[in-house]
């Protein structure tokens, strides 16, 4: 169903501060997930533990971080989100606080729980209100916003890597986590939630719905469970080579070998640390602006595919370190559109009244993928070889690419696009 002209107003002052703000606040919690893998060997180290129940942690972050997000968009909803990111960046200096003094697996445990509902808290509510200020813009917001998720840890990497090697990762722990707390807490003051009535109507031919879906009556939806099941597939792929890349690297035998590649010299698993990280973060506002003109579908379709490619690819031709280097960029570049198209999507096609619980509840899939990590590790351990685990990954990909236009297309397409001139 379209809107008539007489709905449309005004873009609402303020929302490029709003994006902004968003966006400092993503980049300061991004380290959380994406700087993960490089305390998971120093951990190993001093304390024993075996890679799988390191990566447990993983698992009990992300499952944090997405399935309590659901409880944190119904705050967000109904008291807007300056309170809720505040509360996020309290645990999220708190969490790295715990994990620089953790001697057991338990509160190694906890520390990745607290980091996962900071994360969470941050995450789903900068998303949520991203695509409420944005409905004309909708793809390219959350790709903005997501940007900073998915390239925030970038310009840190090094940095972490050299406090680890100098003063131990404890310290790493400590004062990155510090840092990222106040800023999100002091960043926090600036959010608001778009004014009420305010309604923009979208110049493309894109389908959005006019219509404000509530949580319970979008869980009975096919959409959203086909949107579910196919974030599963995806994530499943990209969780493993975010959390999992260091100790891939070392197997191959690449991670210290020198690469130089753009005028830069760097080990190989620094450098791909890097790249992928920048290659994360350019691809979601870039796939989200591609699919506002587009179509979501087709983007993801198109994603999709390149990323189960570069995964196989990177199996196949990652044990050469600069193939590693190159091949783990595309494989994130293709991956990181998930994060803003996903959200995208489900508000096009639920309204944005109740985005950020909507798209929290999809998040949460996230989660479900997170189970897989550790998984993996013991996979690993028990084969020897990372081969089933690489090809599970790639084929993930293609099943997903196969149902955004063969079932998910066909599903939206009752939801007529909006036209500027109805």
């Amino acid at each position: 169903m379209s809107r008539s002209n007489s709905s449309v107003t005004a873009p609402p002052a303020g929302r490029w501060l709003q994006l902004c703000a968003g966006l400092l606040c993503m980049i300061a919690v991004a380290n959380l997930q994406y700087g993960w893998t490089l305390f998971v060997h120093p951990l190993h180290d001093k304390y024993g533990w075996s890679l799988g129940s390191i990566q447990t942690a993983f698992a009990i972050f992300v499952i944090a971080e997405t399935w309590l997000v659901p409880f944190e968009g119904w705050f967000v909803d109904r008291f807007g989100p300056k309170y809720v990111v505040l509360a996020g960046g309290i645990f999220v200096a708190a969490a790295w606080g715990l994990n620089s003094m953790a001697d057991s697996l338990l509160l190694l445990y906890v520390g990745a729980a607290l980091g996962g509902i900071g994360a969470g808290a941050v995450y789903g509510t900068c998303v949520g209100n991203a695509v409420r200020w944005f409905p004309d813009r909708r793809g390219l917001a959350a790709g903005i916003t997501v940007a900073g998720f998915g390239a925030g840890s970038a310009l840190s990497i090094i940095p972490i890597q050299d406090v680890i090697a100098r003063h131990g990762y404890e310290s790493a722990f400590l004062w990155f986590g510090l840092a990222q707390g106040l800023v999100v807490m002091v960043t926090a003051w600036f959010l608001r939630a778009p004014p009420s009535g305010a309604k923009i109507e979208a110049p493309l031919r894109l389908p959005q719905t006019d219509r404000d879906v509530p949580p319970l009556e979008m869980l009975r939806s096919r959409v959203f469970w086909l949107l579910y099941f196919m974030f599963i597939l995806v994530y499943s792929g990209g969780l493993m080579a975010t959390a999992q890349l260091a100790p891939i690297a070392r197997d191959f035998k690449v991670a210290d070998v020198p690469v130089s590649l753009l005028g830069l010299t760097l080990p190989a698993l620094t450098f791909a640390l890097t790249l992928d990280r920048f290659m994360n973060g350019v691809t979601r506002p870039l796939c989200g602006w591609i699919s506002d003109h587009i179509g979501r579908e087709n983007t993801l379709f198109i994603a999709f595919l390149l990323e189960g490619a570069g995964i196989w690819a990177l199996w196949l031709y990652g044990q050469d370190p600069l193939l590693f280097v190159i091949l783990g960029g595309i494989a994130f570049f293709a991956w990181g559109e998930t994060a803003s198209l996903f959200p995208a999507i489900c508000t096009d096609t639920f309204g944005t009244r109740y985005a950020t619980t909507n798209a929290a509840l999809l998040y949460t899939a996230k989660g479900t993928a997170s189970l897989l990590i550790p998984l993996a590790s013991f996979w690993v351990v028990e084969t020897g070889s990372w081969r089933d685990v690489f090809l599970a990954a790639a084929l993930f990909n293609l099943l997903a690419a196969f149902l955004a236009l063969a079932a998910l297309k066909p599903l939206r397409l009752p939801a007529k696009p909006r036209r500027g001139g109805e």
